[in-house]
């Protein structure tokens, strides 16, 4: 089969290489459709912390948000998964340990991140294998797209739900990628005043396409906004706006980190003591994966018009140094169909 290999930081090239075969408990998917995201970027470039960690090494094979059809199982037990359209977790815990029983696979501190961390190659390929115990049946509802989406849908729910919504609060969304507006989206669905800020202005204007009702750049930001959200969702890389957060929720409010800078962010703690801040980080969408899945089928977030284009394996290793078709969409997520 052909699959995507990052030989060496900044070197990726598309390879023949055997077909994966399903062992016990495992299923063999053909891949349809993988984002790229920006942790893919990071592992392209060596820049990922889990290199320098030793958790991650090359050659390794890209490709963490992903959907595609069942074509075989290992076990009789499993034999009705074949047919189906799934996707599935990206934290493949070791099932043992008290992280794992407790639904906190995502911690587990000997787990496989697909196409992350481990040893267990990721979706940029013509087929894969998943484990049965971590895979998810994808609706009839659901698009290709939105399919692939939900493993960012399932972190920008858990952002969302950390912020503790109530219909009618004031919440600011900081970042205007995807995840930035999947949370927008499912803030709008769960009856918020979504304020969303960011910095490119397709992304801007997508954003009010999408429903967000105030949207502005994040240096309008910096004056007049104290005190003035009930939430305030972080997606972004910067590392100044972890603080900015802390100035902008308003007492007894609340701050949720999902976006994560390369290097190191300040915050008073002496503001979220004083002023009763509650502060959540988000590392995994794996206890938000099911809910995503179910706003997608149900229509409450509709997430296809991120994607701003399908491209090739031959495409992906230009997509990773930045580069867009000439006929991309606004949308921030690219797209790759191994089929084509």
């Amino acid at each position: 089969m052909r699959a995507l290999v990052v030989v060496s930081p900044g070197v990726a090239e598309v390879q023949e290489i055997a077909d994966p075969v399903a062992a016990p408990g495992e299923l063999l998917v053909a891949v349809e459709r993988v984002g790229i995201c920006g942790t893919d970027v990071e592992l392209y470039t060596g820049e990922m912390a889990y290199i320098e960690q030793g958790f991650t090494t090359f050659p390794l094979r890209l490709g963490h948000e992903w959907a595609g059809r069942v074509v075989a199982a290992c076990s009789a037990d499993d034999a009705g998964w074949i047919g189906k359209l799934v996707t599935g977790d990206t934290m493949l815990g070791c099932g043992r340990c008290s992280y794992c029983q407790s639904g906190h696979q995502h911690v587990c501190p000997d787990r496989n991140e697909l196409g992350i961390r481990g040893n267990w190659p990721g979706a940029l390929a013509e087929l894969m294998v998943i484990p049965t115990r971590f895979a998810l049946a994808i609706p009839d509802s659901v698009s290709l797209a939105a399919a692939a989406l939900v493993e960012p849908g399932g972190n920008s729910l858990r952002a969302v739900q950390a912020a503790a919504i109530e219909p009618g609060h004031r919440v600011l969304v900081i970042g205007a990628g995807t995840i930035g507006l999947l949370c927008a989206q499912f803030a709008l669905a769960e009856g918020a005043e979504v304020h969303l800020a960011g910095v490119r202005p397709g992304a801007l204007a997508l954003a009010r396409e999408l429903g967000v009702p105030h949207v502005m750049t994040i240096a309008e930001l910096a004056h007049g906004f104290d005190d003035a959200f009930d939430a305030v969702i972080d997606a972004t890389s910067l590392e100044s706006v972890p603080e900015l957060c802390i100035r902008l929720v308003r007492p007894a409010g609340r701050v949720v980190y999902i976006g994560i800078s390369s290097t190191p962010s300040t915050v008073d703690t002496r503001d979220l003591v004083l002023r009763d801040i509650t502060v959540v980080g988000i590392l995994s969408a794996s206890p938000g994966l099911a809910g995503a899945i179910a706003a997608f089928a149900s229509g409450a977030v509709v997430p296809d018009s991120l994607v701003s284009e399908v491209v090739s394996l031959d495409d992906v290793p230009s997509r990773l140094e930045g580069a867009r078709g000439a006929n991309a969409g606004p949308g921030p997520k690219v797209h790759v169909d191994p089929r084509l």
